[in-house]
């Protein structure tokens, strides 16, 4: 029986989890009752190559290639049988199967060790804080990167575990330089790829096979594929989609692209995938087919019938992982920052929230494309519908959430419905530092499950945010960060450098802030990269308002988003890299705070000019926290015991309930005048049985009517307080 769509991700993305472009489409494909298998083509390569006859192969062919191996590779090879021997055991344990080999690993003289293992002379400090099984997961994968070396240097220079031939796909303006590696003969990586290439096209029999290529690094991988097709397979229709198209391939000309594919699809893939599906079916003509680049009498020809509606957000079905083989992806430990180790460490079901972006306003991002500029929120109810259907069927409850910027409402929602259907979950997004995210939102979201979050705190220079149009202050970031670590969040920064018209002194005074929010532990992690103009940004598509010089002026036949560019200024951000990220890496591990910036960079830099207590002083700010008639009220404790007190003072005799709390980590009391304490106690167990969220408003209705007496006064008061500090949450 033929499938009449083979979904392939290409090598390499990650080890650790699948790429969620193939598991979108299908979850979509099954709602139409189209035939659909998926596989991720990356994993099935790296466990062919990392196992006992991959090694024994990969060894005895360098040992007849002949090359010159250099002191590290030399010494990997002497010591082949070891590798050979550990390889199995070490990938079981990794994949979570052999737990107990964590004890031989960590133990001096299992493994084998070459280069990379001289970095744990630098990284001792950390495994005293780091768990046992981390320690050796660890170790492990430091063991897998120094196979990983050994490979680029003897066997193929473009290898890499989460990218493939990156730098073919990156800035390939013309498609010459890609064209001419594939009209080489395949190389060892590629060989063991087309073998399993032909094991799926031989198990599924595919009318058509769809290649997501979301990075560079999968693109020349996804072109060897299709070459391998095209000469054996003539009658399979290739199509290619995905992250790289839809920002690189939007001005595609290059007829030799339609040697390897058969088509190529633009932004979201439901509809141009069943458009497609319904065209090799012959259920509609070439000119119907929705965002579609294809090649006609000779030239690339462009197709989006505008009668062809795209699905809405709501209706594209829960994500389904079906035919990924979940127990066999390999959990690594590359850094041992806690917040890095997400992105390698553990699996995850992949969610968005939301389409699109709610903010789309930064002027650095692609916001002209329809996946950032369509904006289109689901309800709570129904993204956590889909999260119970990933549980049941993936027997996995940690998900990433990959929206552009999860909006704080909606996360709000999610963590309330979530809680009210007492789910067991882990989950982390991504966000923008607004001010919405209050102690008692980020609270809310710790209870509901949520562990870490990353941003962009883009350039920590008020004058740099307001011209990205970022909607954010350092001032504003820093409260939110400690209002996120307070709650036991983890907060991971994405750090820019090199934005226009940005100056030395900035960078300095950006990092300088970075350094402060790391010494008072409410920042966790970061990562700078460089400010890359892209076509589709308003920095690409109006250079000359941000004094940039253009460079890019003609388009390419191939890939058109990364532009070369040069400041009006001169100045070469590049010079900053390397001191930027030594710096980082020594913050992020507790470390370096008191050594002075200067010392980081090789060339001379001024001194900052931000004030040494700088953050440290707008934490330190009282703000009186307001609240809105609208906001819900969550108790996050059990139903509290009350014991009825009277005392006697002056000859007076007073009634006051003495309350206990106990929360999941604490419990504490609490005393409060009789009438407050009777009212409080049913309306905690209001609360708790509640389907809804109860409204503040409706909160001191409720009080005031019980009571007689004004509700401001009692919730500001040095009780209420307590329990908003310990269980009580306005959100």
């Amino acid at each position: 029986m033929k499938t009449d769509l083979l979904l392939i991700t290409p090598p390499f993305t990650q080890l650790n989890t699948p790429y969620p472009g193939t598991v979108y489409l299908k979850g979509f494909l099954n709602q139409l009752n189209y035939s659909t298998f998926q596989a991720d083509l990356g994993l099935d390569v790296i466990l062919q190559l990392f196992c006992k006859k991959g090694l024994t192969d990969l060894f005895e062919y360098i040992e007849n290639s002949g090359i010159a191996l250099g002191e590290n590779s030399f010494r990997i090879y002497t010591l082949r049988e070891d590798y050979i021997h550990t390889i199995d055991p070490v990938i079981r344990f990794l994949q979570g199967k052999n737990s107990t080999l964590a004890d031989a690993i960590v133990q001096d003289g299992y493994l084998p060790e070459a280069s990379r293992f001289a970095e744990l002379d630098d990284l001792e400090w950390a495994f005293g804080t780091m768990a046992f099984q981390d320690k050796a997961k660890h170790l492990a994968t430091l063991y897998l990167e120094d196979l990983s070396d050994l490979i680029i240097e003897a066997v193929d220079e473009n290898f890499g575990f989460s990218r493939y031939a990156e730098r073919l796909g990156r800035s390939a303006n013309s498609f010459d330089e890609i064209y001419a590696e594939l009209q080489k003969a395949p190389t060892y990586i590629d060989r063991i790829t087309l073998s399993e290439l032909e094991k799926l096209i031989q198990s599924t029999n595919p009318k058509m096979i769809g290649f997501s290529v979301p990075f560079p690094g999968n693109l020349y991988a996804a072109f060897r594929c299709a070459q391998y097709i095209k000469a054996n397979y003539p009658e399979i229709v290739v199509d290619m989609g995905g992250g790289f198209p839809n920002t690189e391939l939007r001005s595609l000309s290059d007829p030799r692209v339609f040697e390897f594919f058969d088509f190529i699809t633009l932004d979201d893939g439901e509809a141009p995938t069943e458009q497609l599906l319904k065209y090799i079916h012959q259920e509609v003509e070439l000119s119907d087919l929705k965002r579609t680049f294809t090649l006609v009498d000779g030239e690339v020809k462009y197709i989006n019938h505008p009668l062809i509606k795209d699905y809405k957000f709501s209706e594209v079905g829960t994500p389904d992982y079906t035919d990924l083989h979940l127990d066999q992806y390999v959990s690594v430990i590359e850094v041992v920052n806690p917040m890095h180790r997400l992105w390698s460490d553990g699996r995850w079901n992949k969610l968005t929230m939301a389409h699109g972006c709610y903010w789309g306003k930064c002027t650095f991002c692609d916001i002209s494309l329809d996946y950032i500029k369509v904006y289109e929120p689901i309800a709570a109810k129904q993204i956590v519908d889909k999260m119970e259907e990933l549980i049941a069927s993936t027997n996995n409850t940690g998900f990433h959430f990959v929206d552009e910027a999860a909006p704080p409402a909606l996360m709000r929602e999610v963590a309330l419905e979530i809680l009210r259907r007492k789910l067991t979950v882990s989950w982390w997004t991504n966000i923008r530092f607004e001010k919405s995210f209050t102690l008692d939102l980020c609270r809310l979201l710790k209870a509901s499950g949520c562990i870490a979050v990353s941003g962009g705190l883009e350039v920590a220079s008020d004058r740099l945010l307001q011209l990205i149009d970022k909607g954010v202050t350092v001032d504003q970031v820093a409260l939110v960060n400690r209002n996120f670590t307070e709650a036991g969040i983890m907060v991971h920064a994405y750090l820019m450098y090199g934005f226009p018209t940005q100056t030395e002194q900035e960078t300095i005074d950006s990092l300088e802030m970075v350094r402060q929010m790391f010494e008072l532990g409410i920042l966790q992690s970061g990562f700078w990269h460089q400010f890359a103009m892209t076509a589709h940004s308003p920095v690409g598509l109006n250079p000359e308002e941000y004094n940039v010089i253009n460079h890019s002026t003609e388009l390419g036949s191939f890939a058109n988003n990364d532009m070369v560019h040069e400041e009006k200024s001169g100045l070469d951000h590049s010079q900053f890299s390397f001191g930027l990220k030594k710096s980082l890496f020594n913050y992020m591990h507790g470390v370096g705070f008191e050594i002075p910036l200067h010392e980081w960079f090789e060339m001379n830099v001024p001194k900052t000019t931000v004030r040494p207590n700088y953050i440290e002083s707008i934490l330190n700010q009282e703000v009186f926290v307001t609240h809105k008639s609208t906001q819900k009220v969550v108790w996050l404790g059990g139903i509290p015991t009350m014991e009825v007190r009277t005392k006697t003072k002056k000859g007076r005799t007073f009634e006051n309930a003495v309350f206990t709390f106990h929360t999941k980590s604490n419990y504490f009391e609490v005393t409060l005048e009789k009438a407050e304490g009777e009212w409080l106690i049913d309306f905690i167990k209001v609360m708790k049985v509640a389907e809804k969220p109860i409204s503040y408003q409706k909160m001191k209705q409720s009080f005031e009517e019980a009571t007689n007496t004004d509700f401001e006064v009692f919730i500001y008061s040095k009780p209420a307080n307590q329990m908003k500090e310990e269980a009580l949450l306005i959100v």
